[in-house]
């Protein structure tokens, strides 16, 4: 997933951290974060109307249904969630048009703006990849894939300060200071604690991997070890595409997943340097072989082409979304409703969106190519609209 489960990031250096220490045998360091100023900004959302959104009327709302039902699994403690969740579990498969009366009847759509007052912004594609791997490091199998090191702080500034809600800061111990995490770079020279959970036999696609943010690993037995998000190192997402557009190495019509990945294979020299380019790092925890799919941010199992990652300072986490964009390199319309189920390090903006394709390589010539422009509609559920000034 494209980075399932990474959260929004501030660079600890912004913010001044106090240590406090506590007399126990086993010290537990607690951070008192003195916030800078907060702007507010104004909300990015107008009322909208239903006959505003594409092919609403026409719309097969029977995935959106089941992906919505997902949602609920997360959202029913909540209490602007807890009715619409207990009607919704109690229709017994309803047909289309109970599913959109029944959104029409709960919910208010609002379109979603960017900060200039545009509606367009970039819709993007991940999947679920399949790697080869091994349990052992051997002479074939020798990039690690990392669990969550136990040097990695991981600190919710909205503990202290609601107001700094989804603002996280990761970090690590430096005597009695809290410093940044350590970097790509820094990591892949041998820096920080490692637990290793398997080895790859391409770093490519490792590092692609961290960028999906779930995957599945292929033993040598053919057993399949599916994989997802831990934690992240809390350093900044950077496009190891722009970087090769920037430095003339590929146009923007090539820089897709497998147009980096032909580049790596054309340029191995150059390829542990443009990798360091991005210093963002994730780490990852298997996960049950019950599981159907890579869980995202909301903590529910994704539906192949009916979840989005989203920015959630923008769009509440587990919402309907109604996303009018069309298909990878093509001008086909693509008007769907949504579930707001994931969260990504390049996800940011109020119009931005990452597309779920599902698992395997046709998902991931799907989530490589997508690179499209998109409007998107929130829904709230009735009574617990967001004010707008």
């Amino acid at each position: 997933m494209y980075c399932i489960n990474t959260g929004t990031r501030l660079k600890l250096l912004l913010l001044p951290l106090v240590l406090l220490t506590a007399c126990t045998v086993t010290p537990t360091p607690k951070i008192l974060v003195v916030p800078p100023a907060v702007e507010v900004p104004a909300p990015p959302f107008a009322v909208s109307h239903w006959e505003m959104l594409p092919d609403w009327q026409k719309t097969d709302l029977q995935p959106s249904w089941a992906a919505f039902l997902q949602s609920c699994h997360a959202l029913k403690r909540k209490p602007d969630w807890q009715d619409i969740c207990t009607r919704a579990g109690a229709l017994s498969q309803p047909d289309n048009e109970t599913v959109r009366s029944f959104f029409e009847a709960s919910f208010t759509p609002y379109q979603v703006f960017n900060p200039d007052g545009s509606s367009q912004g970039l819709i993007t594609g991940y999947y679920e990849p399949r790697l080869t791997g091994s349990l052992v490091r051997t002479a074939r199998f020798k990039y690690p894939l990392y669990a969550a090191p136990d040097d990695l702080l991981t600190i919710d500034l909205a503990d202290v300060y609601p107001q700094l809600k989804n603002l996280h800061l990761r970090g690590r111990l430096e005597g009695r200071h809290v410093v940044p995490y350590y970097s790509r770079a820094e990591i892949d020279s041998g820096s920080g604690e490692k637990r290793v959970l398997l080895w790859v036999d391409n770093q490519v696609d490792l590092f692609f991997l961290q960028i999906q943010g779930s995957g599945r690993i292929e033993l040598p037995d053919g057993r399949l070890v599916k994989v997802g998000y831990a934690d992240q190192n809390g350093h900044p997402y950077v496009s190891i595409g722009r970087k090769l557009i920037d430095a003339g190495e590929l146009n923007a019509d090539q820089a897709s997943m497998q147009g980096i990945r032909h580049w790596a294979e054309q340029n191995p020299s150059k390829l542990a340097a443009l990798l360091e380019q991005n210093p963002s790092y994730v780490f990852f925890r298997e996960l049950p072989d019950s599981l159907p799919a890579p869980l995202g941010a909301l903590g529910v199992p994704l539906t192949d082409a009916y979840s989005i990652a989203i920015d959630p300072r923008t769009i509440p986490l587990g919402a309907p979304v109604f996303l009018s964009t069309t298909y990878p390199n093509t001008a086909e319309p693509l008007n769907r409703l949504m579930m707001a189920q994931d969260t990504g390090g390049a996800i940011r903006g109020a119009v931005r969106a990452d597309f779920f394709w599902g698992f395997g390589d046709q998902a991931g010539a799907q989530a490589g190519r997508m690179k499209q422009s998109g409007q998107m509609w929130v829904f709230f559920p009735k009574g617990a609209e967001p004010a707008l000034n």
